[in-house]
């Protein structure tokens, strides 16, 4: 008999960590390495978000388990943040608190797909959606979308993806690793192409505070027919927004149903968040947003020059990325050619390329779903990203 499981077995490491973790190895062994592979905020997290976790530390209410799906007070803080972000009102008992968002990415598709149900995914795609489907037993049905469409799927082809097992739509906006944003007209005609098809749908809006150009990004719910709310879940955490990636906070906001059965999971799966993260995520969403919108104006201008030096290379194809802190370049114009002596062909080979010779930390198109393009996250220093970004450009312009 295997020693692993075959359904472990068939899951692949997160590509982005994979890549941030070689980076990471490579400075401690001293090569100067920028990395653009975690989607990960530079910034501490706010002062006064820090400081209720200190005073949670003191509590001893913290010290002992509480409700597996969260804290009263996160759950209603949530339902103030749903209602007010996303549009939509709901009770406390439909918000489930989770490590992380991707707990909650876990948590909700074991929670609705059976074996061999089929989920809808708009490609390029977040690297953890195919592995969560596949953990659950369902199956991806990928659309891709390239950079001449904006890296936005449409109706039609949303429409010849359908089968007799299509359960679920996933909806990403704004896009990790694209950046792209859907308009209300977009999102509202899919949220009724769905309805038409009594189809779930699963919204992740991690990056929907982070937008630029005066846009906005639309939740799915406050838009979509009502007869299909008791069949929509929000995804969300106050990792992006709040620069919190360590603190492993997030949530699901669903019908009660559904909700219920993913605390029964979570109840065995790992029980409570830790309250002292839960206190703080309090703070984050009723407190001030001033810090948030100082990190979001930064991004916007690291936005710009990324993707100016970039667009500098003549091969390279870059739609402006509308929200999140990803830029995402076709790179197709750049492969079946020798850079540095070496022949490279794919977007994977490149990836390495530039660790090696340019000591650039990138991730290929490979990971979401499609070769060709590469993931570049903005979210470091104004320096460091300058001096990446010029390292590329020049890479290239040496051939």
């Amino acid at each position: 008999m295997p020693r692993i499981s075959a359904r472990i077995a068939s899951i692949a490491e997160s590509a982005t960590l994979k890549v941030d973790a070689k980076a990471k190895q490579l400075k401690t062994e001293g090569v100067d390495v920028i990395g653009f592979a975690a989607g990960e905020p530079d910034f501490p997290t706010p002062a006064h978000i820090v400081a209720a976790a200190e005073a949670a530390v003191r509590d001893p209410r913290n010290y002992h388990y509480t409700p597996s799906s969260g804290l009263p007070d996160l759950r209603e803080a949530i339902v103030r943040k749903t209602a007010r972000d996303s549009g939509l009102t709901v009770e406390p008992s439909q918000v489930i608190v989770t490590n992380g968002g991707k707990q909650a990415v876990y948590e909700t598709f074991a929670t609705l797909l059976d074996p061999g149900d089929e989920v809808i995914v708009p490609a390029p795609y977040w690297t953890t959606y195919p592995e969560a489907i596949r953990l659950a037993g369902g199956v991806t049905v990928p659309v891709f979308a390239g950079a001449e469409a904006g890296y936005l799927a449409t109706i039609a082809q949303l429409e010849a993806s359908v089968t007799p097992r299509t359960k679920a739509l996933l909806f990403v906006s704004p896009s990790n690793p694209t950046g792209a944003v859907y308009s209300a007209e977009q999102t509202a005609a899919i949220a009724a192409w769905a309805d038409s098809h009594d189809l779930w749908i699963i919204a992740d809006e991690i990056y929907q505070n982070l937008t630029y150009d005066g846009g906005s990004a639309t939740s799915i719910a406050s838009v979509a027919p009502k007869t299909s709310l008791d069949r929509i879940v929000l995804l969300n955490g106050v990792a992006k927004t709040y620069a919190m990636t360590g603190w492993r906070l997030g949530w699901a906001v669903g019908p009660l149903d559904f909700i219920k059965a993913a605390g029964n999971l979570q109840s065995h799966l790992t029980s409570n968040v830790s309250n002292i993260s839960q206190r703080a995520a309090v703070v984050a969403l009723d407190g001030t947003q001033e810090p948030v919108e100082e990190m979001r104006l930064a991004f916007d201008r690291r936005r710009h020059l990324i993707v100016d030096l970039l667009r500098s290379i003549p091969e390279v194809v870059l739609p402006m990325p509308g929200g999140a802190f990803y830029a995402y370049p076709d790179v197709r114009g750049l492969l079946g050619r020798t850079w540095s002596g070496v022949q490279v062909d794919t977007s994977l080979q490149l990836a390495d390329l530039l660790l090696d010779k340019a000591r650039v930390a990138v991730v290929p198109g490979e990971a979401f779903g499609e070769g060709g393009y590469l993931r570049l996250s903005y979210a470091l220093g104004d320096d460091q990203l300058v001096e990446g970004a010029q390292r590329i450009v020049d890479f290239f312009a040496k051939g």
